[in-house]
Formats: structure tokens, C-alpha cells, sequence
């Protein structure tokens, strides 16, 4: 989950290995550092913490150097420190080396090259890498072939970027983490995302796992894992640099909240044909899924909770649906067969545990189908179909436009599979789709008069925070507490409506306050579990609309959401429990954006 980005081209690669690791910062805080190709040798600058601290070890050295590699990481191997900040280089100081993924058998590596006499200065796997490529220089490979048979010896995930003393080229490959090369007209770029250099060029160059790629500053040549050269599409992004910046707001994070609406309408458009009152997603026309009776959702985190929400729609209306952590997944497949749909969510398409639960069924008959953000990404390669939530780029580590683009678009989804699989339409078809059309005006409404600021403010000083729901709204419930968790670091929980009388209620005190999803349907029953906490003397803060009156006159406090309908609710509740998060992590001076020991990609199971 580190980040790497690297610069081929004229003049100093300093300025843009900085802006690349600022883009990338989402992606690991924990140290810093580049590496220079200075005509004689290589100079390596890198500290601990993030990249002003870095900028501050830079600041004053005289560097040159016009190609150069660099990397922002989040710890997996040794504690966030100078010595085991990237670049990693051998015993000779003539080879660097940037990574991002585990080196599952670094142990046995190390050892090898220990016993050869090589001196490790880190408690990295990363480090065993330039180790390697020294060994085989000094058995005299050049740099090229060096570099692949290091890189033939490692065993894991990876991306990984090397310079060395003598020659003007960077290689680079890739096996399971995402590595991509962006062109501009006199630079090129390798990097772990686009957004580290999409401030220079949109154009870019998904590599494929086992691709090597050899960059210099007339050119680049990507081969196979057989050394066979081959083309690989220039594609261009239709992002632009201001989706990846902040645009005056104080957070990524707030900035993403705000433009749901538009990531909404992205989603969306040209999807839902208004004279049928149906859907019209591209490439999958009615009888698609024809001969699929079951469904399988595999993900992790918030992408697992609007995975949840798909799984409850789809089972509500006949359909055969689980959803599934990948991680448990990958391990333990349950069983499927070729009328099994296996449907991997996930935003960056990237996601290690995910691919993994793709991975664990190849070879069979089970068909999969891809739901993500990113054009290009591992995800799209190991699925035999995709769909897109065109959220755009999402830089906060707290999902927030992503989730919600994900659920309308599942939701979208669940129409085609519910008529092709049980030869019927979604119960309430036309309203349900209407409410979705409905959807980024009424979000909008909620950005333009929340009080989530006001409720966030007075129950700051609250022991622990509850989330309950029902239905589609008990994954919210799950999805609100995340976040809260995520980036307050208080303590916060999400529960089924109907389990906390199982448990969970032993917990509630007059000072847990209790955020309660009322979605207008079947809102008695939830009614009487806000009963039971306020007994207890615990306040209720119902996240509802004008449908729920009896829930309204029951809370202590409310969050608004417009009249929808019941099975789109949870999409608009959930817009106002990241206000609560946001507001609350704002009043307690957190680090919104980049989150103790989390990072946005998690490319590393």
C-alpha cells in the first residue's frame, strides 16, 4: 500500500518526484524518499514521517539528476523510520530501489545473500531486492538482465522500480500490485496510481503483471515474461489534475462528500431509459445473465457494506445472494458453479484481497464480473466482465463518493439480474428506479442543510458511538461506524436493529449515543429498539425523513433526509453520518485525510 512514482526527461526529476509523492501520499504517510541518477552515481535523500519532512532533508543539497525514482510508504515490514524509508540500496550505493507489495520469501533471501557477504541496513523486505540486482551485475549481467533475474527470483505481490550507477534507464515491473506509465512529450512517468502525474499527462500505459518496462528519455519498451516486446494501448484518462486536487476545501475528504452529487449523475447517466422505466447498462443487455440462480458479491471494507446492500435487494426480490469478505473468500470458496455470477466490488480495482478471492476461482466454470472505479485496473484484467461506477478519483482514505456510486449502481444492476434470472422485474420497479434518477438532487439537499455539524458537536465527548439498522440500512449502519472509526479513532459500532437485544445492548449507557436508519418501511419494529436504548438513557438520533413522523417524535435529535423511497434511503443516510464523522474528526483535530495506520489502496493482503 506504499507509493511509488519515477521521472524520465529533461532537467531535474527533483520538482516532479515531489509533486508525484504529494498526489500519492493517500496511499502511505508513514516515510519518504527519492533516488537520482546524477550522471556518476546515485544520491538518495529519504526520512521518516511525511513528505515536508522529506522536503525538509532535501532542502539546501544541490541535487541534479534528470532521471529519478521515488516512494511514499505505509509500514508493513519494520516501523516507520529513516532506515527503512525507500530508496533501498545494495552494499555499493550503485543501485536503488523502490516497491510496493510483500516479498513473501524475503527471509530466505536475505539469508542467501547474508551468507554471501552482503550487509542489510533496514528490516524491509524491500532491501533484498537491490541486493540481488548487485549480485548478478557483479557475475557480469548488465543492468537490464540483472534486473530481471532478481526480480525471477521473488515470490509475493509487487512493484518495483530500479536505477543504477552507469546507465540513464529505469526498469520496472510489476506482479500483482498496480504499476502504470503516463507520456508526456518530452517526460515519462511510472507510478503506482495516475493521480501522482496526472498534472502532466493523461496519457498512460496500464502494464500488465509480469510486464518489464524499460524507460529512458527518448523512449520506453515494454516486454513479456518470456523478454518478448509488446504493445500495450496508450489510453487517455478522463480525469483531469483539478479532480485530484482539493479545490478550497479544507480535506479530501469534505471535497469527495460534496461532489457526490456529481459523481452520482456520472453514474447514473445515459444508465436508466426513462421511456421503458428500465435500465440500459452498456454491454450488458436483457438475457445477459440468463441461466445465472446465484450471486456471489466478494469485498472488503466499505465496498463490502454496499456489497451487503446489493445482496439484501437482490434476496428481497427472489434472487440467490450472499455477499462475502474477499479475504475469507479467497481462502475458503463456498460452493459455485457455472449458474454462479461472482461480482468482485471494489473502488481502485486494486485490491489484493479481492483479486485474490477472483484468483481462488479461476479455472472454473464461475463467471465474474468486475464492479469498480478504475479503467484499467488488475480487477478489469481478471474478470470476465466490468462495470464502472465513474465516481472519478477518490483521494481520501475514507470512502464517501465511492460508496455511494457504488450502491446506485448495484442497484442498477440488481434490475437486469432480477429480470434475467427469475423472469420478473425489481418489486416497485419504476419508483425504485425513479428515486435513483431522484438521487444526486436530493444528496444535494442534504449538503445544503445538514445539522450533522451541530449533532457532531454535541455528542463529542461521548464514550462510544452505535449505528443501528435494518435491511438495506443495516450495512449503512456498518458503513457510518466505519468512517466514524476510520477518522475520529473513537470508538464506534454498527448493528443489525434486531441484535441488540443479543448483546450489544449491555454496552449502551447514557453516554452512547445512538444513531438510528429509518427508512419508512417496517419502521415500528426499529422504533421499539430506539425505545430500548433511551431507556437505558441513551440518546437517539434518528437519520430519517418526513415518511417517519413516529421516528422523528421518538429522537433527540434529527438528521433530515428527503422523502425517497424506502430501499434508496440508505444511500441519503449515509451522506449525513460522513458529515457526523467529518464534523467530528474536524472538532477533535484529526488527521482527516490520512488516517493512523490506514491507507487508501490496500494492495497487500
Amino acid at each position: 500500500m506504499c507509493g511509488i512514482t519515477v521521472r524520465v526527461g529533461d532537467g531535474s526529476a527533483v520538482p516532479d518526484l515531489l509533486s508525484g509523492l504529494e498526489n500519492l501520499e493517500y496511499r502511505g504517510y508513514d516515510s519518504a524518499g527519492i533516488a537520482l541518477q546524477n550522471g556518476t552515481g546515485i544520491d538518495v535523500v529519504k526520512s521518516e514521517g511525511k513528505i515536508d519532512r522529506l522536503q525538509e532533508a532535501l532542502a539546501g543539497k544541490d541535487l541534479h539528476g534528470a532521471v529519478g525514482i521515488g516512494h511514499t510508504r505505509w509500514s508493513t515490514h519494520g516501523p516507520p523510520t529513516d532506515e527503512n524509508a525507500h530508496p533501498h540500496t545494495d552494499c555499493t550505493g550503485k543501485v536503488a530501489v523502490v516497491h510496493n507489495g510483500i516479498i513473501e520469501n524475503y527471509r530466505e533471501l536475505r539469508e542467501e545473500l547474508a551468507a554471501d557477504g552482503h550487509v542489510f541496513t533496514s528490516e524491509t523486505d524491500t532491501e533484498v531486492i537491490p541486493h540481488l540486482i548487485e549480485s548478478h551485475l557483479a557475475n557480469g549481467a548488465d543492468f537490464g538482465s540483472a534486473f530481471r533475474e532478481a526480480v525471477d527470483r521473488l515470490a509475493g505481490s509487487y512493484a518495483v522500480a530500479a536505477i543504477a550507477a552507469g546507465t540513464d534507464a529505469v526498469y520496472a515491473t510489476r506482479n500483482g500490485s498496480p504499476l502504470v506509465l503516463g507520456q508526456d512529450t518530452d517526460r515519462y512517468f511510472l507510478a503506482s496510481d495516475v493521480p501522482a502525474f496526472l498534472d502532466q499527462t493523461d496519457e498512460v500505459v496500464y502494464l500488465q503483471d509480469g510486464d518489464v518496462v524499460r524507460v529512458t528519455e527518448t523512449g520506453y519498451t515494454v516486454t513479456d515474461t518470456t523478454g518478448t516486446v509488446v504493445d500495450r494501448e496508450v489510453e487517455t484518462v478522463d480525469w483531469n489534475a483539478e479532480d485530484v486536487g482539493k479545490a478550497g476545501y479544507d480535506h479530501y475528504m469534505r471535497k469527495e462528500i460534496h461532489e457526490q452529487p456529481t459523481a452520482l449523475r456520472q453514474t447514473i447517466r445515459g444508465r436508466i431509459d426513462s421511456f421503458s422505466g428500465d435500465v440500459d447498462l452498456e454491454g450488458f443487455p436483457p438475457g445477459t445473465f440468463t441461466g445465472i440462480d446465484r450471486v456471489h458479491l466478494v469485498a472488503m471494507g466499505t465496498s463490502m457494506h454496499a456489497a451487503m446492500y446489493a445482496a439484501a435487494l437482490l434476496t428481497e426480490n427472489g434472487v440467490d445472494a450472499e455477499a462475502y469478505l474477499s479475504g475469507e473468500y479467497a481462502v475458503s470458496p463456498p460452493p459455485a458453479d457455472s449458474n454462479t455470477l461472482v461480482i468482485a466490488v471494489t473502488q481502485s480495482g486494486e485490491t489484493a484481497d479481492t483479486l485474490g478471492a477472483i484468483r481462488a476461482i479461476q479455472g472454473t466454470n464461475v463467471r465474474t464480473l468486475a464492479l469498480t472505479n478504475v479503467v484499467g485496473s488488475s480487477i478489469t484484467r481478471e474478470c470476465d466482465d466490468s462495470l464502472y461506477i465513474r465516481a472519478g478519483p477518490e483521494i481520501g482514505v475514507a470512502a464517501t463518493k465511492s460508496f455511494s456510486s457504488q450502491v446506485v449502481t448495484l442497484s442498477m444492476l440488481t434490475q437486469r439480474l432480477v429480470q434475467d434470472i427469475t423472469g420478473t422485474s425489481v418489486e416497485n420497479a419504476g419508483s425504485l428506479l425513479e428515486s435513483v434518477s431522484q438521487i444526486p438532487g436530493d444528496v444535494q439537499q442534504i449538503l445544503d442543510n445538514s445539522t450533522a455539524a451541530a449533532v457532531a458537536e454535541k455528542y463529542l465527548d461521548s464514550d462510544a458511538f452505535f449505528f443501528l439498522g435494518r435491511n438495506t440500512c443495516y450495512p449503512v449502519a456498518l458503513e457510518g461506524a466505519l468512517k466514524f472509526k476510520e477518522i475520529t479513532y473513537e470508538h464506534a459500532e454498527g448493528f443489525a436493529a434486531s441484535e441488540l437485544k443479543h448483546g450489544p445492548l449491555a454496552l449502551v449507557t447514557e453516554n452512547t449515543p445512538v444513531f438510528v436508519l429509518f427508512t419508512g418501511e417496517d419502521d415500528q419494529k426499529i422504533i421499539s429498539n430506539a425505545k430500548e436504548v433511551q431507556a437505558r438513557g441513551a440518546p437517539v438520533i434518528a437519520v430519517a425523513s418526513e415518511a417517519s413522523s413516529a421516528a422523528i417524535d421518538q429522537a433527540d435529535d434529527v438528521l433530515s433526509i428527503p422523502k425517497t423511497t424506502p430501499k434508496m434511503s440508505g444511500v441519503l443516510g449515509n451522506v449525513q453520518l460522513q458529515l457526523v464523522a467529518y464534523h467530528a474528526a474536524k472538532e477533535l483535530g484529526r488527521e482527516i485525510d490520512k488516517p493512523r495506520n490506514l491507507a487508501k489502496s490496500v494492495t497487500v493482503e
